[in-house]
């Protein structure tokens, strides 16, 4: 566990972003010149107690040695240039990964796509509407769900992925389970990227069976598993402990740099959990890799909007998805595809007009 975790903050964004940079007033965010920032905020945890600082970047060596070390470290995998690991996916844009539920009760849209055509006609549209992953998921993990075995999930998504890679060579196919069994069979037709909302932690032979594969892989958080983690989710401070989670995992669990971080929004957090992640998203990058974000249609939602919530809670997942994006996410995972890629191409315009 550590003592000192570095957020950046005070973002700025196209041309004045680009000003701040050239002049060293500010710094580039993973490389990026059109997002830059100037203040850290500096979370100094010593058992439960955790004292916050905003510090001017160019006041870094004003404060202890100890903590200017663990900073400077940071500001160097904050700063860094991400990788191209993730085939058909620029790192340095937001990219937009569409959900694909081949399940008969997933939260939102069980049933809507089981059948194979209307999969393919589904896949079709998010990819015109500016889908640069397909995520594929055959077992549902909505709060309260139950584990199905490794032959009905397959079952389920099989003949999808078998024909995928001959459809779109140039989309990235991600595959959304738990099973080793599972991750082993969509490699063999193509997939890209293995999504394990688990963190690879249900399935003991899953890490064994991708090592060597070359393949990339989101690190996703969940406390609990999908039937018990909506039940009195606990933490000493979510936000860090998450961190640490990312940190133990990547350090210990993985051979290569192919991961993609999500936090999992609502996957054993409660609202107050779900804001904190979200408004202080930008911690994560100091782990040094892209951040995947999942807030489409969440619960959370819901929480907020009261009398106002919507069958699909395209303007909730819009607000969160376009706040999210101001703080340097990469990935963010979703249902309305077309909706959100409006969203997110009239935001960079007018950020970049700035």
């Amino acid at each position: 566990m550590r003592k000192y975790y570095t957020r950046p903050c005070n973002f700025y964004h196209g041309g004045v972003a680009k000003k701040l940079v050239n002049s060293s007033k500010a710094l580039p965010l993973n490389g990026r010149k059109n997002i830059a920032f100037d203040t850290i905020e500096l979370f100094t945890r010593s058992g439960r107690k955790i004292e916050s600082n905003f510090i001017y970047f160019k006041n870094i060596n004003r404060i202890n040695i100890k903590a200017r070390k663990v900073i400077k470290k940071d500001l160097e995998k904050i700063t860094k240039k991400r990788k191209n690991f993730l085939k058909h996916v620029d790192f340095s844009k937001p990219s937009i990964m569409g959900v694909l539920n081949l399940t008969p009760d997933s939260f939102s849209d069980g049933g809507k796509f089981y059948n194979h055509n209307e999969a393919f006609k589904h896949i079709s549209n998010m990819i015109n509407s500016g889908a640069k992953i397909i995520d594929i998921g055959g077992e549902s993990t909505r709060p309260g769900s139950k584990t199905i075995p490794s032959k009905i999930e397959w079952k389920r998504i099989q003949n999808v992925i078998k024909k995928f890679k001959k459809k779109y060579k140039s989309v990235c196919l991600s595959v959304d389970t738990r099973k080793s069994e599972i991750m082993s069979k969509s490699i063999k037709y193509g997939a890209d990227l293995i999504n394990d909302v688990s963190g690879f932690n249900f399935d003991n032979y899953s890490l064994f069976e991708l090592d060597g594969t070359n393949i990339s892989k989101v690190l996703h958080h969940m406390q609990g598993t999908p039937n018990t983690m909506q039940i009195k989710p606990k933490y000493e401070n979510v936000l860090l402990d998450i961190y640490d989670f990312f940190e133990k995992n990547i350090n210990q669990k993985f051979t290569d740099n192919k991961i993609i971080i999500d936090p999992g929004i609502g996957f054993g957090k409660t609202l107050k959990h779900n804001l904190t992640l979200i408004s202080k998203i930008s911690l994560f990058h100091s782990l040094g890799f892209p951040i995947l974000v999942g807030t489409s249609r969440k619960r959370f939602i819901n929480q907020i909007s009261g009398k106002y919530d919507s069958k699909d809670r395209t303007g909730g997942t819009l607000a969160s998805v376009l706040f999210l994006l101001s703080q340097g996410v990469q990935i963010f995972r979703v249902h309305n595809v077309n909706e959100v890629k409006q969203g997110i191409l009239v935001f960079e315009k007018i950020l970049s007009n700035q």
